[in-house]
């Protein structure tokens, strides 16, 4: 009879490179290492072979780029879910994709466990266990961070580990960041960065210019969305990976969607994280200026309202929940008729509108300008703001009495 299996999300990084090996010494497992290719780029060289050097029986990568881009990032800009007004869910919206295909494949290959390489104070963690707990409640959960087993304590202990078993790994004492990359951001946390007093060095930027670097000549880019979904740059069709691949490129070039931020986890820690998001600060911005074309006030209004609570679930990892999924239907709703064309100008970490054209516009002119028209009648006013403000007069009556 054969060891029992476990499926581990592995990206090759420091902590999953260490942990191959550890999960084999504790717990006498055989070791599936799976890798989703959301967008890694060349972070993915070598990485099969890299796996069963240190200790796995077998290594899938998973090419999930485009259901990556359809089936969570999509929704979620339609959404405009913004995570505290700032960060565009890069990784959250990552985490249980890969979860969901590790499920798969533990299904497939017959695996009692999985496991996976987040701390126990963070996000992640949150993230890859409660979409395991949705999918299949069935698998067991082994997260070495958190286990009594684990005598690690920070990054360099786990950079000494690999040191002592000749295991492979790109981090150094110099360089200690955590990155994460996918084709939608790369975010850096960790190292010096967790001093908030202390500016991100220019070393830290990994797929963008820096302002200064960038063009001293401005870019103008036209993108056509068919019901909030990006479908063209400048008048060419493009698939979902090779538009947002394109749109990254300018991004990075002009610096587009640098963020320093310090956000509060889910466990109830602050901590500051620095990301490039290029392509996906561009559609946001986008979509948005469709939006203010197409949509009426009250949806707007509320909309704005519920991607609050869109970004809180995605943010805590709860993509499975049922409530994520109605406002989804609520989203599609409103996305009817947000068709159109935008004109944006790229320049030194800018976005500047530059033109906004709407299939369904409810936008017009002869209503916005200052004149009387057949629909809007000036006069009309002085009723409405009688009745409108009746309330409030009557408070002030009654408080007038008072003095």
């Amino acid at each position: 009879m054969g060891k029992d299996k476990v499926v581990l999300a592995y990206s090759g990084g420091l902590d999953t490179s260490v942990m191959i090996q550890w999960l084999i010494e504790n717990y006498d497992l055989d070791v599936i290492a799976m890798c989703a290719d959301l967008g890694q780029e060349e972070e993915l060289d070598g990485l099969e072979e890299k796996a069963k050097q240190t200790g796995a029986i077998k290594c899938y990568i998973e090419d999930l780029r485009e259901s990556f881009i359809t089936d969570y990032i999509y929704p979620t800009l339609k959404a405009g879910a913004i995570y505290e007004g700032k960060y565009l869910l890069g990784t959250s919206f990552g985490r249980p994709l890969i979860a969901k295909r590790m499920v798969e494949i533990a299904q497939k290959e017959g695996a009692k466990y999985i496991a996976h390489g987040a701390t126990g104070k963070g996000n992640d963690q949150v993230r890859f266990e409660l979409t395991v707990m949705a999918l299949d409640p069935s698998l067991g959960i082994i997260a070495p961070w958190k286990d009594p087993k684990w005598d690690m304590t920070s990054r360099e202990d786990c950079i000494d580990y690999a040191e002592k078993h000749n295991i492979p790994i790109v981090q150094t004492k110099e360089k200690i960041y955590s990155e994460d990359r996918n084709i939608w951001h790369i975010s850096h946390e960790g190292g010096e960065l967790e001093d908030p007093g202390k500016e991100a060095e220019d070393r830290v930027y990994t797929i963008s210019n820096t302002i200064e670097s960038a063009p001293d000549k401005a870019v103008y880019l036209e993108l056509e969305f068919v019901k909030g979904i990006p479908t063209k740059i400048d008048g060419k069709a493009l698939g979902p990976i090779e538009l947002l691949k394109t749109l990254n490129t300018f991004g990075a070039e002009h610096a587009i969607g640098q963020l320093d931020m310090v956000e509060n986890r889910l466990v109830g820690i602050k901590s500051r994280g620095v990301y490039e998001t290029p392509g996906g600060s561009i559609l946001y911005e986008a979509h948005r200026q469709i939006e203010q074309l197409t949509l009426d006030r009250d949806t707007m209004h509320l909309k704005d309202e519920l991607a609050i609570k869109y970004a809180d679930l995605v943010y805590d990892g709860k993509w499975f929940s049922t409530l994520r999924e109605s406002l989804d239907k609520f989203v599609d709703q409103t996305q009817e008729n947000v068709s159109g064309r935008v004109r944006l100008k790229l320049y030194k970490g800018n976005i500047v509108p530059a033109g906004v054209w709407a299939d369904k516009s409810l936008y017009m002119e002869d209503l916005a300008s200052f004149a009387d028209t057949e629909l809007y009648d000036q006069k009309d006013a002085t009723g409405f703001i009688r009745l409108f403000g009746l309330p409030m007069k009557v408070q002030g009556m009654v408080d007038r009495k008072g003095l």
